[in-house]
């Protein structure tokens, strides 16, 4: 079908002020990097997003989702059918001592919300730079704790559209996984059940946390995040470190000097010259130590056509 056709029958099924065309990507990256989206989408309701998926699937037109772009890497031949952006969902309610969100919504508001009302259990991701969605799409940690550990339940839709809730027991968290990356579900809301606490005593572990990282991480320039995942028995960033890594530079992306385990766009850098240093990095590390770096962060897209 023709875009100009999908444009028009789009516009029948949602708001027409929600949809952009070829749309460039890089725009929502935190790599600042990738090409142009044919259509890009960003609902505030989830009936809109039920929507978008019903008429994409009966006409079999690909969707692709997007949260806050932390941990992605998008080609800069970009990406074709529909992207989804979940940012407008970012609606938050509290009550005792549950929290339910949009997915939209960033994991950093949801700890700090958390803290200003004297509920503890989401100190871990007062850091973590990624949408609701996003975290529990990866089961996201950072010091010693995770999303499993609190997580009550998500309300997921699937390629036809299909609302259904998951509990924490049906997500099937592990390490940088779960039942919605498996199924290719989308997260729309999450409900998080804490405990009550002391604001001080919450403040003081999240202080702490953000320091930790703000001086470990290099967060002076655009990156994605942690590239890889933890490899069982090592660190990533100390075979990064130990091969000699550190200051490797493709193209303008180059492996941190402060952290191994980051890859900083320092001038202009693209997403081939983030795959070729990720693939080179692998490389080495896998000759040298014999140890396989599988990647967390998640690259989508098409290449450029030569």
């Amino acid at each position: 079908m023709h875009n100009d056709n999908i444009l028009n029958e789009l516009k029948q099924v949602i708001p027409e002020d929600i949809i952009k065309v070829d749309e460039p990507l890089k725009r929502y990256t935190y790599t600042e990097t990738g090409g142009k989206a044919d259509f890009y989408i960003s609902p505030s309701k989830i009936e809109d997003v039920q929507s978008v998926m019903k008429y994409a699937y009966k006409h079999d037109i690909p969707v692709t989702f997007l949260g806050n772009g932390s941990n992605i890497i998008i080609r800069e031949g970009g990406i074709r059918g529909i992207v989804l952006s979940l940012l407008e969902l970012n609606y938050v309610e509290v009550s005792d001592a549950s929290i339910i969100t949009g997915s939209g919504r960033a994991i950093i508001d949801v700890s700090r919300l958390a803290r200003d009302n004297h509920l503890t259990g989401l100190e871990f991701a007062c850091g973590i730079p990624g949408s609701v969605g996003g975290a529990v799409y990866m089961n996201a940690g950072a010091y010693g704790g995770e999303v499993k550990d609190c997580i009550d339940y998500a309300l997921c839709v699937d390629d036809e559209g299909h609302l259904f809730k998951l509990s924490n027991e049906d997500l099937k968290l592990g390490y940088r996984q779960s039942i919605v990356q498996e199924k290719h579900y989308v997260v729309l809301e999450a409900a998080f059940t804490l405990e009550p606490g002391d604001y001080e005593e919450i403040n003081a572990k999240m202080e702490d946390l953000t320091e930790r990282r703000e001086t470990k991480q290099p967060l002076e320039y655009p990156s994605c995040g942690s590239v890889f995942q933890r490899p069982p028995g090592h660190f990533a960033g100390k075979l990064i470190q130990d091969s000699d890594l550190q200051g490797h530079r493709i193209g303008g992306v180059e492996v941190s000097k402060k952290h191994a385990g980051f890859m900083v766009n320092v001038d202009n850098g693209t997403a081939t010259d983030y795959e070729d240093l990720i693939h080179h990095v692998q490389d080495v590390v896998k000759e040298k130590f014999d140890v396989e770096l599988k990647r967390e962060v998640r690259i989508i897209g098409e290449h450029l056509e030569q």
